[in-house]
């Protein structure tokens, strides 16, 4: 082989090697360069719509933070409305599996509606993120390495209810909340750190029910220390409504969690006075992430958002964490996996990090309504009832 030839092979063998080096970049950057597309799926009509809006207006309001891009690659968002009915969330979930090739779904404020939607996703290897729902069996025994909670698992804050009754000295409890998932695992959650008796619980319809008359008569017979009640929306307007015109208030102590928040306190009002809340979330936590966020949704809302928001907020705010890790090559699932576990994201909660099982590890706080200065009505928190709290069912998740 002449010296010229020799040369001429090398040169090639060196642009050949060059070309095979700059593969997996250009891929990646082909990867990158197409919109990434989220699914969304809340209740936007009926009586509960409010909190469906907040839950989108927070969703934007991320984005609008983010220039509209997550990792530099632009982001189209289809919202669907599930009308607060488990068949609906299934086939909207379905939809944007199947017809629009969603990368991401998030949203679900309903336990229910989330588990009739969850095997779809699932079985897809779509990373479904909820910004609500927490229902335990998704945080034991049916976790799935597709599966975050942007929020926390249903039982944690009725955990912290448990925790603050023992530290308020109550001895005897009667409950109530809805029959449904979220309910179950609120009672369960509650009972589960509570030193003293339940000498009652009603399981109401749900969510039909709205007269709480029987199971109020039950309690005054009953004569307890305190009451726990789990009623979001509408239910929970009604309950405190009802509980606060049979004279029983005055009496007897109410403590609940996501019972009252900035929607229903516009008319609850005095009737939230001087009870008893646990959250994960407030507007007056002093992060910077969390300052940003409430600032930017009154200044564009002219509202205070609420605790649906909030987790909203953050769910868009993990999924841009993973879009950026993986500079947008969403194929590598294991990497967008490891990238939503580290959840290296600035939440408005302050302190977050995944357990195990694909739920937060955070604090749980106690809140109480007031009036303000010019006589408004609004939540502010109290103290830190249970510190890098862990849901029971983590255990059971083998991933």
């Amino acid at each position: 082989m002449t010296l010229s030839r020799l040369v001429l092979l090398s040169g090639a063998a060196l642009l050949a090697l060059g070309a095979a080096l700059a593969l997996p970049a250009t891929a990646q950057a082909q990867s990158a360069a197409r919109k990434i597309k989220i699914g969304f799926v809340t209740t936007l009509s009926g009586p509960n719509a409010a909190y469906g809006q907040d839950m989108k207006n927070a969703f934007d309001l991320a984005l609008q933070h983010m220039g509209g891009k997550m990792g530099g690659i632009p982001v189209e968002v289809i919202y669907e409305d599930d009308e607060q009915k488990p068949e609906v969330g299934k086939q909207k979930t379905e939809k944007l599996l199947q017809r629009d090739k969603v990368d991401f779904i998030a949203g679900y404020i309903w336990s229910n509606v989330l588990l009739a939607s969850y095997k779809p996703a699932i079985d897809s290897k779509t990373f479904l993120i909820s910004a609500n729902a927490g229902p335990s069996q998704l945080a034991g025994e049916q976790c799935s390495p597709y599966f975050f909670a942007a929020s926390w698992q249903n039982d944690q804050n009725h955990m912290a209810v448990g925790e603050l009754l023992n530290q308020k000295g109550a001895r005897r409890l009667y409950m109530v909340a809805p029959n449904y998932a979220a309910g179950q695992d609120a009672t369960n959650g509650v009972k589960s750190l509570f030193k003293g008796e339940v000498v009652g619980q009603d399981m109401t319809t749900w969510p039909s029910q709205l007269d709480f008359s029987a199971e109020i008569s039950k309690i005054r017979a009953a004569k307890p220390d305190a009451v726990y009640v789990f009623f979001p929306s509408r239910w929970g307007v009604q309950f405190y409504t009802q509980y606060s015109q049979a004279g029983l208030k005055k009496d007897i102590p109410l403590y609940s969690a996501f019972t009252v928040d900035a929607v229903t306190l516009k008319l609850q009002k005095d009737l939230a006075l001087d009870t008893y809340l646990t959250m994960t979330w407030g507007t007056d936590l002093p992060y910077p992430a969390n300052q940003k966020f409430v600032d930017g949704f009154r200044s564009k809302h002219k509202d205070s958002p609420t605790f649906y928001a909030a987790q909203s907020y953050d769910a868009a705010n993990l999924i841009a964490s993973a879009v950026a890790a993986t500079r947008g090559d969403l194929k590598n699932k294991d990497a967008v996996r490891k990238a939503l576990k580290a959840a290296k994201f600035d939440s408005v909660r302050g302190p977050f990090r995944f357990g195990p099982n694909h739920f937060p590890i955070q604090n749980i706080y106690q809140q109480e309504a007031y009036r303000t200065a010019d006589g408004d009505y609004d939540l502010r928190t109290v103290s830190t009832v249970l510190t890098a709290h862990q849901d029971p069912h983590a255990a059971k998740c083998k991933m």
